[in-house]
């Protein structure tokens, strides 16, 4: 093939994104293939000859995103060209701005400067030269939102898994109401500021393949298993919810649910499914038939999520309808293809014959949202200044709603993955699609902005899953395996800036989960938009195999002890995590498992000389400890220490690690085989406060937050 052919491929593939190789993190170049980069421009419909993307030919962007402190938009008139420029703005306020523009630079692309008066938000415009455009003007600020309280202090919290989280009153999984006793037990016990939660996303319930967090069935709404039932108004006043509520069957299957080891995603689903559509008959023939002030607000809640709503809504009504029908409908790819078009006539005629089932998930949603807004609520009016931290999860499930509702947003043909590393030699392949970079930007960034708000609401910080999204993805096309993939770029600059104005319209802190293949100048840009980074125990080395010292962490960053992915603290230490992937054949001989308990071995060892090394443990505390299975108090003590003495802003204890639990609640690369997503707290949430176990572990926890100055203000004023 001629290089002029390549080089041709090579300028329309830069064009869109695809990077012409990467560094892995052993500092080794690979090259992106010509055929590779064919592969992946074919997914996006594009052959090579494409014309330009936000081709030159443009005179103005339609989209243009601009920062408040110097917001100014480029323009690409003739040369010929030295009339005035006009820029009419409607401002989301309602009000208009009429600029004018007389280019007095040379020949080529003029700047027009706007002014720095210009509130934040979202706003439509036209822009009128030698010809006239319709523009979008989204002024953002250039450094995501902060509580004042943490601008001059660190702070600490808690990471649970909500389904975990247990009281005598749940029904086998956590709920809203279940936190309560939690944040009165951080607040009270340990001082804390926040409490850490899984992604709380919609997810199909579905065992062992549909429970993952990480993969939800929608980025935008949120799992109805974590439903106080008891605690939704009219349960006390629908006679057939309180009927089914004091049967034999229901209690005795409550306390089933609640009895077991593991969380039973089905059977949860299954008994609160039945109470949500009897209290949802209530409220339509008391509410919404009779327009009462709450029937008023819940449609006031529908108006406001517009076609966001009404699209999960339709396509979980769809899938309902169509497993009953034929149980082995399970994704909507195997559904009639008269469905599988959202936009379809007979998607639209099935809308209007089920309203009422389309209104059933929106009213839930609207519940789900109420007991949320409680519970955070709650949380700040017990002292924290930060109450629920969420999550945002990377991918959606292909089978999902987000998939089939909007469609021309996600590129087929590749999927999403990771270049191979020393945790994954083969690396990994996560089997969802990659967004559409060019579609979401002719959107205005609208979903993007939705997921940041809908996985916020009610909290005031976010932790983003795989933050590096935001500047580049690793995509695997179709018939390539994990090893062959290539970076492709996203619009990082229009990305993090719509970040920055979604958090202080929301009012959340942002936490970027840097892992991975991470290269300088993602974290430097990162820093500069006020993101926190994540910095796990685990993972802070230099260049000996060494860990860190605690001084030499960053500042602007989250420090955790580990995450649900990887093992507990306790669990690294007796190498649970080996000897569980040794009993199900993941570590195929028992030689390979030796060799990966010497080399944790030799973690531990490092472990405890930096421990010492850094004063958090004797010097006299012997290094034969390396050579036990039991993470001992001594050592136990220490790290929590040097996490506390970190000078990042935030830390992080997940519960697992304060109450030294052996097992992880996710083993990579295991389904069936493992229980991931189901583990339960080994206490109680309503008993935590009077189990003097757990209060040994408060005690310690408490005593360095307050000698590290991370407690809450009022737990500091009360020491």
């Amino acid at each position: 093939m001629s290089s002029g052919v390549e080089q041709t491929v090579l300028e329309r593939a830069s064009r869109h994104g695809i990077e012409p190789g990467y560094w892995d993190i052993t500092g080794t170049w690979h090259e992106t293939s010509h055929e590779l980069r064919l592969a992946v421009l074919a997914s996006l419909s594009v052959d090579g000859n494409d014309s330009p993307v936000r081709g030159a030919d443009l005179w103005v962007d339609s989209v243009l995103v601009v920062p408040v402190e110097k917001p100014s938009i480029l323009l690409r008139l003739p040369e010929s060209w030295n009339g005035t420029v006009y820029l009419t703005i409607h401002l989301e306020q309602g009000t208009q701005r009429i600029l004018t523009f007389v280019p007095t630079d040379k020949p080529g692309p003029r700047t027009l400067h706007l002014p720095t008066s210009l509130p934040i938000g979202y706003h439509r415009g036209a822009i009128r030269a030698h010809q006239e455009a319709q523009v979008t003007v989204i002024v953002c600020p250039s450094r995501t939102w902060l509580p004042a309280e943490l601008e001059n202090g660190r702070r600490a919290g808690l990471a649970v898994s909500l389904y975990g989280v247990h009281t005598a009153n749940t029904w086998g999984c956590g709920d809203f109401t279940a936190l309560r006793p939690l944040i009165d037990w951080v607040v009270d016990e340990i001082g804390g500021t926040y409490i850490a939660l899984n992604p709380l996303h919609a997810i199909y319930n579905r065992e062992p393949y549909n429970t993952s967090p990480y993969l939800p069935n929608s980025l935008y709404y949120r799992n109805f298993i974590y439903l106080d039932i008891d605690a939704i108004p009219g349960m006390g006043a629908c006679a057939a919810a309180q009927t089914l509520r004091q049967s034999h069957d229901v209690t005795t299957r409550i306390q089933q649910l609640n009895d077991a080891e593991f969380v039973d995603y089905e059977g949860v689903a299954q008994l609160k499914l039945r109470f949500l559509r009897l209290l949802f008959d209530y409220f339509r023939r008391a509410h919404l038939d009779r327009g009462s002030s709450e029937g008023l607000e819940f449609q006031h809640y529908c108006r406001q999520e517009e076609d966001l709503l009404f699209h999960y809504a339709l396509y979980m009504a769809l899938d309902a309808y169509l497993h009953s029908q034929d149980p082995n409908l399970w994704c909507w790819q195997d559904w009639p293809a008269k469905y599988q078009d959202p936009g379809s006539a007979s998607v639209a005629e099935f809308a209007r014959e089920h309203q009422n089932e389309i209104l059933f998930h929106q009213w839930v949603q609207w519940q789900i949202g109420q007991q949320a807004k409680a519970a955070q609520q709650y949380a700040l009016m017990r002292g924290m200044e930060i109450g629920l931290f969420h999550d945002l999860p990377l991918a959606t499930d292909k089978c999902g709603a987000e998939l089939w509702a909007h469609r021309r947003f996600y590129v087929q043909g590749c999927r999403v993955g990771a270049p191979p590393d020393a945790f994954s030699p083969n690396g990994q392949d996560w089997s969802f699609p990659p967004p559409n970079r060019e579609a979401h930007r002719a959107n205005s960034y609208r979903w993007f902005a939705e997921s940041l708000r809908h996985s916020a609401r009610h909290g005031g910080a976010l932790r983003i899953d795989h933050v590096m999204r935001l500047f580049r993805l690793y995509w695997i096309p179709d018939d390539y395996d994990a090893m062959q993939g290539t970076y492709v770029r996203d619009f990082d600059d229009d990305l993090l800036h719509i970040l920055a104005l979604e958090s202080h319209r929301g009012r959340f802190l942002v936490v970027g989960e840097d892992l991975g293949t991470v290269e300088s100048w993602m974290r430097e840009k990162l820093e500069g938009f006020g993101i926190l980074s994540y910095r796990l125990f685990y993972f802070e080395r230099i260049a000996d195999g060494s860990f860190k010292s605690a001084a030499e962490y960053p500042d602007q960053a989250l420090v955790s002890s580990t995450t649900h992915d990887l093992p507990t603290l306790a669990g690294f230490w007796a190498c649970r995590d080996i000897e569980t992937r040794t009993r199900l054949g993941f570590i195929e001989s028992e030689d390979a498992a030796s060799k990966w308990r010497a080399s944790r071995r030799e973690e531990k060892l490092q472990m405890i000389r930096r421990l010492k090394r850094d004063n958090f443990l004797e010097p006299s505390f012997p290094e034969q400890a390396a050579d036990g299975p039991e993470l001992s108090g001594e050592i136990h003590n220490a790290i929590t220490g040097f996490l506390a003495s970190t000078p990042c802003l935030l830390m992080s204890l997940n519960q697992e690690d304060l109450t030294k639990e052996l097992d992880q609640q996710n083993l990579p690369g295991t389904t069936w085989q493992y229980p991931n997503w189901q583990r339960k707290m080994r206490f109680p949430a309503d008993q935590l406060a009077s189990n003097s176990l757990t209060k040994d572990f408060a005690t310690m926890l408490r005593t360095w937050l307050i000698r590290t100055r991370r407690c809450a203000p009022s737990a500091l004023r009360n020491s």
